[in-house]
């Protein structure tokens, strides 16, 4: 099993949850407002004055073979704007309940 993250521009949110549901992925965990910048390109996302924008975060656990597949359907939505941002990492998960 892996954990995938998954940091993106709060517009995205339907976009990723289309992604999670056409991979056959029920289960997620979300954050509505998550602060952040990227570490390579794009602006502060702080929820503030100067830096109004904010970020949403979701995680999910899905079966190894899934991993690839979300990947590259998340690759394709983040390649649809170059200032929104999306950013997955992926984790191996030991063991669960």
């Amino acid at each position: 099993m892996k954990s995938i993250f998954i940091s993106f521009d709060q517009a995205y949110h339907e976009q990723i949850l289309d992604v999670l549901s056409a991979n056959n992925v029920r289960g997620f965990t979300g954050w509505q407002e998550v602060q952040g910048r990227g570490t390579k390109t794009g602006e502060p996302r702080l929820g503030t004055h100067a830096w109004p924008s904010l970020n949403a975060a979701m995680m999910t656990i899905v079966e190894d073979e899934k991993v690839k597949p979300i990947l590259d359907n998340l690759r394709a939505l983040d390649a649809t704007s170059k200032t929104m941002g999306i950013r997955a990492f992926v984790w191996n998960i030991e063991d669960g309940m």
